[in-house]
C-alpha cells in the first residue's frame, strides 16, 4: 500500500493501546477507524476490510472507534470561536449536541452532547471549553440563545451576536453531524447517550485531521 505522508499523519494520532490480542493489521485498523468517522458507514467500512482479506463485523469497527478514545487536542489559542447547540433525535429522546468551532481554521475546539438545554448546561460547556483552551481573549460568535449570551456574560468573554458569515463553520459541523445521526441507524439504533456523547469526541477528531489534510479547501465530507 503505498504511502501518503498527509494520511500517515493522521493515522499516527490514533492510538490502538486498547489492543491486546486482535489478528487485523494495525494498519487496517486505523484506517478503519478514520474511514469510519470520515464518513464511511459501518457496513462499507467492513467490505473495505474486505478488500484486504479481512472478515469482521459492524460491531467490532464500531468497538475499535470507540475504545480507541479520540478526541480534540487540547491547548488551542483561537482568536474567533463560535459556538452553538442543536437537537437531534436518538431513538425517542432528543438530545443537544454543543459545539465551539475556531472559525480561523474550522477546527472544532469541543463537543459535548446533553439531556437538555438550560443556563446550567451553558455554563458549563463554557466552562469546560476555557479548561480546555487558552479562549479568554477570543471573540465569540453566538445567536440569540440566551444561555449562551448569560454564559459570555458570566466568564467576562466578548461576544458577538452573529446568524451568519464567520458562523457558517458551526453550522457545517451540524448538518454533518445531523446527516450522521439520521442517515447512520447502524450507528445509532439503541445507542446509549454516552456512546453518541463519545462518538461526537471522535467525530471531533477526525474532522479536525480531515482539514489539515486539505489546508486550502473546507472540508467537505461525503456520506452515502
Amino acid at each position: 500500500m503505498p504511502e501518503n505522508p498527509r494520511l500517515s499523519g493522521c493515522l499516527d494520532e490514533i492510538n490502538l493501546d486498547f489492543v491486546e490480542r486482535e489478528a487485523t493489521p494495525q494498519l487496517l485498523m486505523k484506517l478503519s477507524i478514520q474511514l469510519h468517522l470520515s464518513g464511511l458507514s459501518l457496513s462499507n467500512t467492513v467490505s473495505f476490510l474486505e478488500v484486504f482479506g479481512v472478515e469482521r463485523v459492524r460491531s467490532t469497527v464500531h468497538d475499535w472507534v470507540h475504545k480507541a478514545d479520540l478526541q480534540p487536542e487540547t491547548g488551542r489559542d483561537p482568536n474567533h470561536v463560535a459556538v452553538d447547540e442543536t437537537v437531534i433525535q436518538i431513538d425517542d429522546e432528543q438530545y443537544w449536541p454543543y459545539v465551539a468551532v475556531d472559525t480561523d481554521s474550522n477546527d472544532l475546539l469541543h463537543t459535548a452532547l446533553e439531556p437538555a438545554r438550560t443556563n446550567v448546561i451553558a455554563d458549563q460547556f463554557f466552562a469546560e471549553l476555557r479548561e480546555k483552551h487558552e479562549v479568554d481573549n477570543a471573540i465569540f460568535l453566538v445567536d440569540g440563545a440566551v444561555p449562551l449570551q448569560r454564559a459570555c456574560r458570566k466568564y467576562g468573554l466578548d461576544f458577538r451576536y452573529e446568524r451568519h458569515g464567520n458562523r457558517d463553520s458551526v453550522e457545517r459541523v451540524f448538518r454533518e453531524v445531523k446527516r450522521r445521526t439520521t442517515s447512520f441507524s447502524n450507528c445509532f439504533s439503541n445507542a446509549e447517550a454516552e456512546t453518541v456523547n463519545e462518538w461526537l469526541r471522535s467525530f471531533a477528531f477526525a474532522w479536525n485531521q480531515l482539514i489539515r489534510t486539505l489546508p486550502a479547501r473546507k472540508p467537505q465530507i461525503i456520506f452515502n
